[in-house]
């Protein structure tokens, strides 16, 4: 037996004994062989009227916050209960002279209390960063070669304070666990359980191409997880009435102020658009040296047929296009390519190869 219907059963009893008190008070001068049907029938109805709704102030309100509860970071919560804190303080002091008004003295306080309660709450949650910066400034020391403890401590203090939401498409292509691995990702990684729940899709694909991009893509969570130079972790953050993937995580960046760490493309400029910060892997590639140079030899399996005639497509295991002439009669089949052009856009990283004995 659940929660729900302990409290569903609870609520059906105070409702009977509610209902058969009021209909003693209202049908107290009927006759009695009404007044018994009277009170018997609205006793009923109190008890089934109380069974229905009990769940609507009980179960249901707290679920919603709750659910509220979950979505809010670490520091919102920390600064919404020290809000509500000194708003209780404030509404404490007022009370003794609130309750010598006339009328109102009765309920005054309590209103107070609550106003200055959310009012608090509210300020601290909204405010947070500006007043932690304000009194922190009284107790920063100068960082100088002379105190290198304390300038690392800041280091690691603003890394933490740092939030980066993690894509499929980034996990998938595998480079930033080297990436991250070098410590040039500052903060802790998160990885939202719809992320985490779409990447099991994938893996259980029935496409093979899919399904191996899915399972690479939980080898690299796995091996992130054991990294300690790493910061991950697997959040409960999510969000309501978006069904998409890219849509939840660009919400959730807005509203805890996150950066995603992407490699897709389209998503990259509608996150940008909305005013989120992003981390593309692709655009990083852009700025450093191509994992492979032209001249260079590689080993390619050869999956289907390119858009030009004779050309065959292959694709490395970060999912990397590799464009091979002549390759359309080796489907199917690893050849040794010679590498003749590498071409990097902020798409992604497209190979262009020959085979050997051409």
């Amino acid at each position: 037996m659940n929660i729900e219907t302990v409290l569903r059963i609870v609520g059906a009893g105070v409702g009977l004994v509610l209902g058969y008190i009021g209909a003693l008070y209202l049908f107290f001068a009927a006759p009695a062989d009404l007044k018994q049907f009277y009170v018997l029938a609205l006793a009923l109805l109190s008890g089934v009227a109380f069974l229905l709704g009990t769940p609507l102030f009980t179960t249901v309100p707290f679920r919603a916050v709750l659910h509220r509860l979950q979505q809010l970071s670490t520091a919102d919560v920390v600064a919404g209960a020290i809000g509500l804190l000194l708003g209780l303080i404030a509404a404490a002091l007022l009370t003794v002279p609130l309750r010598e008004l006339p009328a109102v003295g009765n309920f005054a306080p309590a209103l107070v209390s609550f106003f200055f309660a959310y009012v608090g709450a509210w300020i601290m949650m909204l405010r947070k960063k500006d007043i932690a910066n304000y009194f922190g400034a009284f107790n920063r020391r100068p960082v100088t070669a002379a105190n290198p403890i304390l300038a690392a401590e800041a280091a690691v203090a603003i890394a933490v304070e740092r939030g980066i939401l993690v894509d499929t498409s980034a996990i998938i292509d595998g480079r930033i666990a080297d990436i991250a691995q070098t410590g040039f990702v500052e903060g802790t990684l998160l990885v939202p359980r719809f992320v985490l729940n779409e990447l099991q899709h994938i893996a259980d694909n029935a496409d093979a191409l899919r399904r191996a991009r899915g399972r690479r893509g939980l080898e690299i969570l796995n091996r992130m997880q054991k990294d300690s130079s790493v910061t991950i972790q697997i959040s409960d953050l999510d969000v309501e009435n978006t069904p998409e993937v890219d849509g939840k995580l660009i919400k959730l960046a807005r509203q805890h102020r996150y950066a995603i760490l992407t490699n897709d493309y389209n998503m990259n400029r509608v996150a940008e658009l909305q005013g989120v910060r992003v981390l593309n892997i692709n655009s990083l590639a852009n700025a450093l040296k191509p994992m492979l140079l032209p001249g260079e030899t590689m080993e390619a399996h050869v999956i289907q047929e390119g858009k030009e005639i004779n050309q065959g497509v292959a694709y490395l295991d970060d999912g990397t296009m590799v464009v091979v002439e002549n390759g359309r009669q080796h489907m199917n089949h690893t050849v040794t390519v010679l590498v003749t052009r590498v071409l990097q856009t902020a798409q992604g990283r497209m190979i262009f190869a020959q085979l050997m004995r051409d």
